[in-house]
């Protein structure tokens, strides 16, 4: 898929698909800088979520990434990061 931006509604699409959601968290909501963990989310559900992105997007994201983008706010940055670098690079 070729494109230069990932959306909060993108990430949303790919952790719903990849993971779901756990009741009462909504992904709806205000979510940029609520923290992974505090969603429901932990570090084989953000594999899983980057594996995802990485197939989707046709990029390679660094191995830290989940470790450093602990919001969505964060993974969104360093995602879209990586999609200008590729862009930049074609």
């Amino acid at each position: 898929m070729s494109t230069t931006e990932f959306t909060l509604d993108d990430l949303r699409r790919i952790l719903l698909d990849g993971a779901g959601a756990e009741e009462g968290v909504d992904l709806d909501g205000d979510i940029l800088d609520v923290q992974f963990e505090a969603l429901g989310y932990e570090s084989l559900a953000l594999l899983e979520t980057g594996s995802r992105i990485e197939r989707e997007y046709g990029i390679t994201l660094d191995e830290d990434v989940f470790t450093d983008a602990d919001t969505p706010r964060a993974l969104l940055a360093a995602v879209n990061a990586q999609l200008t670098t590729g862009a930049a690079a074609a």
